[in-house]
């Protein structure tokens, strides 16, 4: 689904919504707190969110993959959300889709040995039996599973915590105080509009970070482009397109984690040959277009930046005695 707008305001849709947002965060003490939790056997990194939505998660995950697999055998851990597969399966970017595994799944797997499963346990005692050293969990913060070893919690700067109510009254999946006190560092990516690092207690250390685009050449300032985009604010990608001054003939939204269909896709297609323009979408929706009718269409590749990647390098040293950083 789109993200609701009424998440980011205390509307009166969202004060009726309240009872439900406590029936919510009640079964989730109870899961918490009456499931058991898993240890490994290795250092396992979480990076998880307090919203539903987008938070900048899987580039976090990737980022940090890059930093730790010059030293060491990582793997990554997803659910595989909105894959058909159950798991613990090693996934195989030239046989899997994402119908099967999941968008993010197959952005994890270019990097390095991917798991998906449902049951966290046993997809990592799998990642860990094929010679993981160290597991990356691409969310699952609020899963109590498996032990975590070092939490990070990603913040959409622009976005920030919504109206600050649980689901289905706002965005957050826990309560704000209930996730920071369980994390050993957040990062905010993006220009932090709300104001959410004054929010957080001292004891927490709060880093920064922004996303950069990977623009394709032939595409820049004064080409007509057509953009879509099916993830769950689709328009930090219009805003992303802006960025780079083309003229944006026009802007489709799907829902998040969208699985576009041949018409669908023939359909933007004749729509953008009829202005002349070219079709643009970013890349984890990319994975979800079919095969078929990828060739006409430019993906749109990002990358988390650090600010301060030496920062992140010794919280996570402290953090992790025998990884390799």
């Amino acid at each position: 689904m789109k993200t609701p707008n009424f998440w980011q305001h205390n509307s009166l849709l969202a004060l009726a919504l309240q009872p439900a947002a406590e029936l919510f965060r009640l079964s989730s003490l109870f899961r918490r707190y009456f499931s058991p939790t898993n240890n490994l056997g290795v250092p396992v990194i979480c990076i998880g969110n307090l919203v539903s939505g987008g938070a900048g998660k899987t580039p976090t995950a990737i980022s940090i993959g890059h930093l730790l697999t010059k030293r060491n055998k990582i793997a990554f851990l997803t659910r595989g959300y909105r894959g058909s597969l159950t798991g613990p399966i090693r996934v195989d970017i030239k046989r899997h889709t994402s119908i099967e595994v999941g968008d993010e799944a197959l952005l994890l797997a270019e990097i390095a040995p991917t798991w998906i499963a449902k049951d966290r346990k046993a997809g990592g005692l799998a990642a860990k039996a094929a010679g993981a050293e160290v597991i990356i969990l691409d969310d699952g913060f609020q899963n109590p599973s498996v032990h975590k070893d070092f939490s990070i919690l990603a913040i959409d700067g622009p976005y920030g915590l919504g109206n600050g109510r649980l689901m289905p009254a706002g965005p957050l999946r826990e309560t704000i105080k209930s996730g920071l006190s369980r994390t050993n560092a957040v990062v905010i990516i993006g220009p932090d509009k709300h104001l959410i690092g004054k929010q957080i207690p001292n004891h927490v250390p709060v880093l920064t970070a922004s996303i950069k685009a990977q623009w394709p050449e032939g595409i820049g300032q004064g080409i007509k482009v057509l953009g879509f985009a099916g993830i769950g604010r689709p328009n930090k990608f219009l805003e992303t397109l802006e960025t780079f001054e083309p003229e944006i003939v026009d802007f489709a939204a799907f829902p998040d984690h969208h699985n576009f269909t041949i018409p669908e896709i023939t359909k933007l297609q004749q729509k953008a040959s009829d202005l002349g323009a070219q079709l643009v979408t970013t890349k984890k929706d990319y994975v979800r277009i079919p095969e078929t009718n990828r060739s006409a269409i430019t993906p749109i590749d990002i990358s988390l930046i650090w600010d301060h990647e030496e920062n992140l390098l010794t919280l996570l040293k402290r953090g992790l005695h025998h990884v390799d950083i």
